[in-house]
């Protein structure tokens, strides 16, 4: 088949959607698939180029607004391609429209990763768009059933959707590291809470720094973003530099290692643009129980509460450090809660498993 993806940005941008396309494309063109992505450009020219067999596009970006790349070139570009399946990934208003009005494809899948959250104006001026792209397109995937249930925007549309989870290369978490483990572990002191993410708004880390002035274990901060200056400086007026460390962005093994070297890993997102938490899934491989917070969204599909962990009342300091106190206690349920992670994570959440459910959705419907 030939399969477009559509969305925003693409890898080297760095981000759990960006992350996932890629993830998911090169999966397809692995098994003999034409795979394509358009996405958009940092500068007005089109760029064209071949990233692990994956052929990708991306358009000229005239602006962004409200987080929203603005390319006057997509539609066009669009036009010109004539795909099997394309699969949308929303929300990204400007290629959701372009597919809208001017895409050629046979069949059109949408996986609905979340729901607009902070901006408010866009969403009102988008909102009838938006019901006609979810009413156009052939099916919908959404990642959880949790999320489908609490969208506004799907209620009408649940008879064309289907939950299929995200999933992730889960090999560098289902190794072992004894001597990396213990170097971190010497490094930063014991107990670890481990906080993976960028540092964005959504992510309610200012909860746990508040939740960590009681908490006698140490936090290792691992990932930047816009709100790390803030951060920062809420840990310095908390008195917690000796006990909080804001180490950057880690990857390949030794993020493994980190997770591996931890005790409780925790996600304390505070708003529903943390629509899924990849990052539990990567915690919950490798074997560490996970505290998050209960936001109505696949946070709580994927840490199941008293099994892989425990899920808390959002933007409450206080139920996240008595959910860590309650690990922190109990290494038998720490113990039996990170076995449960990740038989969990390798039955549900694995990339082979993900890429086989979509591509059985495609030919469903391809073959229709």
């Amino acid at each position: 088949m030939k399969i477009l993806h559509i969305y925003k940005d693409y890898y080297p941008v760095l981000g759990g959607m960006e992350n996932h396309i890629k993830m998911l494309a090169e999966s397809q063109t692995k098994v003999g698939h034409e795979v394509t992505v358009l996405a958009t450009h940092p500068t007005g020219k089109t760029h064209r180029e071949t990233i692990n067999g994956v052929n990708v596009i991306k358009a000229g970006r005239l602006a962004t607004i409200a987080s929203t790349p603005i390319s006057l070139s997509m539609p066009i570009l669009l036009s010109r391609e004539r795909p099997d399946i394309v699969h949308l990934h929303s929300p990204y208003p400007i290629g959701e429209l372009s597919q809208l009005y001017c895409g050629k494809a046979k069949k059109v899948v949408l996986t609905y990763h979340s729901d607009v959250v902070r901006q408010k104006g866009l969403l009102r001026l988008y909102r009838p768009f938006l019901k006609k792209v979810l009413a156009k397109v052939d099916h919908i995937i959404v990642t959880s059933e949790n999320y489908m249930r609490s969208s506004l925007h799907l209620r009408e549309f649940t008879h064309k959707c289907s939950v299929i989870p995200l999933g992730i290369d889960l090999s560098p978490f289902l190794q072992s590291n004894a001597k990396g483990v213990a170097s971190i572990r010497e490094q930063y002191g014991t107990p670890i809470i481990l906080f993976v993410g960028k540092l964005r708004y959504y992510k309610g880390l200012q909860y746990l720094l508040e939740a960590m002035k009681n908490v006698p274990a140490k936090l290792v901060v691992v990932g930047n973003g816009p709100m790390e200056g803030k951060w920062r400086s809420l840990s310095s007026a908390l008195n917690l530099n000796d006990r909080v460390f804001f180490i950057g962005e880690v990857g390949g093994e030794k993020l493994a290692t980190f997770y591996q070297a931890a005790d409780i890993f925790v996600l304390p997102a505070c708003e529903r643009s943390e629509a899924f938490g990849l990052v539990q899934v990567e915690a919950m491989a490798s074997c560490l129980p996970v505290v998050s917070t209960e936001l109505g969204t696949g946070t709580s599909f994927v840490n199941q509460n008293g099994v892989t962990g425990l899920v808390v009342s959002p933007k409450d300091p206080d139920s996240l450090r008595e959910g860590i106190l309650n690990l922190l206690k109990n290494p038998h349920l720490r113990q039996e809660m990170g076995r449960q992670g990740r038989q969990r994570a390798v039955s549900e959440f694995s990339l082979s498993t993900m890429g086989e459910r979509i591509l059985n959705l495609y030919e469903a419907f391809y073959s229709a």
